[in-house]
């Protein structure tokens, strides 16, 4: 009688099986897609290969998922690298790929990936050449068609996030044999604008439409820029070898506005934080002068005449209780003489009085004349342009509105003209 196996059993002896089979290791199989899903906590993917007879399930791990270069699709033709193995607990057997790429663009990819790890070389991705994005930036280049749904998405979220930002296109083609040239040109355009940041953005496409952001001569385009540059091609799911060039990548044209677009309403939390910090150093400063006021009068009173003339009448006032008893005319004899030297002390206290008391108006006036409120009371006004204090006329435009603070009350006013000699 034959053994009897449990099911266990057998599917572990498949797998062991095929696992020993050299033929199904390092394999590459060419199907249609027939589902793509990817499982959104762990990250895999999990699809079915078929042909015209049969299918074939396969898996790709998270790490590979994420370095895919295309967006799989139900009904594309693929090739899927890996090895076939067997899933005993499921009781099937799968290809694990380790790289899938579109069928018809296999050299096409292959082509890529050689540039990529040449330029890798040459160090056009390394991390050091990379530059930060400005907090702020007043100027946004954007390259990109000016036709493309991209832009259209850019302006929705500048007009919405980050009005004050200037936003000037470059018109480029952004697919085509002409792309890579006017995608060049573009950029270097961008760069000389003197924007503090550019966008190269285009929407998603088929592998083919974004191969010119693969190309040798956009890639190094992108990494010449001086200017700091955020690459947003394609979806999510698309990567190209721009994307290693630039700066910072995006998965959309609208999430790199939001990158180099902060919210309004942060800006006003951070004016109103430093506000609140000059506030609070202002007080400090005000402290400090008093308590140094204070002090110098403690030690003016700890030295003051009056208080040694205190001492010297009390001792004399008992020497003279003590003396009185013994003679009388000693007595007015010392009281004379004491009367006398007490009336040259106190015109010598008075001097000195006089003279501290000087002193410490002179430390008043000095103090008085630190608080920009004396100031305005002087005629001048302190001028601010959104809620931050102008110091210099550099830092107005015509068109400005400004707050003008005179000693009384602040009022609105508009910059006509402004004249500004450069050279200083």
């Amino acid at each position: 009688m034959p053994a009897i196996l449990s099911v266990s059993d057998v599917n572990r002896y498949i797998a062991a099986k095929l696992s020993l089979d050299p033929k199904l290791k390092g394999v590459t199989v060419r199907g249609e897609l027939y589902d793509f899903k990817i499982n959104y906590k762990s990250g895999h993917a999990y699809f079915t290969l078929k042909d015209g007879n049969s299918q074939l399930k396969g898996i790709m791990f998270a790490s590979n998922v994420k370095r895919l270069a295309f967006s799989p699709q139900v009904g594309m033709s693929v090739l899927c690298s890996g090895s076939v193995e067997a899933y005993p607990e499921g009781g099937i057997y799968q290809i694990k790929t380790n790289e899938m790429i579109p069928a018809g663009i296999g050299a096409q990819f292959l082509k890529i990936n050689a540039l990529k790890e040449k330029l890798r070389e040459q160090g056009v991705f390394s991390e050091e050449r990379k530059k930060p994005l400005p907090a702020m930036p007043k100027k946004i280049a954007a390259v990109t068609s000016m036709s493309g749904a991209a832009l259209r998405d850019i302006i929705n979220v500048l007009s919405r996030r980050y009005s004050l930002a200037e936003l000037t296109v470059y018109h480029a083609a952004v697919q085509g044999a002409d792309a890579p040239k006017s995608i060049e040109n573009a950029l270097k355009r961008a760069d000389r604008s003197g924007a503090d940041v550019i966008i190269l953005a285009r929407g998603g496409g088929s592998f083919e439409d974004l191969m010119p952001f693969n190309s040798e001569q956009v890639t190094l385009a992108a990494a010449d820029c001086k200017t700091p540059l955020i690459s947003a091609v394609g979806h999510e799911t698309d990567t190209t070898l721009v994307d290693y060039a630039a700066d910072k990548r995006a998965p959309t044209p609208s999430a790199a506005a939001e990158i180099c677009s902060p919210q309004i309403e942060s800006l006003r939390s951070f004016i109103d934080a430093k506000d609140r910090q000059l506030d609070s150093a202002f007080n400090r400063f005000l402290e400090k002068q008093g308590a140094r006021t204070q002090s110098a009068k403690d030690r003016l009173e700890a030295h003051s005449p009056y208080a040694r003339l205190s001492f010297d009448i009390e001792r004399i006032s008992a020497l003279d209780k003590r003396l009185y008893p013994a003679a009388e005319k000693i007595f007015d004899t010392a009281h004379k003489r004491v009367f006398k030297n007490a009336m040259r002390i106190n015109a010598a206290a008075e001097k000195i009085t006089s003279r501290e008391l000087s002193r410490i108006s002179q430390l008043e006036a000095r103090l008085n004349a630190l608080s920009p409120y004396n100031v305005l009371e002087r005629g001048y006004a302190m001028a601010f342009k959104a809620s931050r204090a102008v110091s210099r006329a550099a830092q107005l435009e015509e068109n400005d509105e400004i707050e003008l603070v005179f000693s009384d009350k602040t009022v609105r006013a508009r910059i006509i003209a402004l004249d500004i000699n450069k050279e200083q």
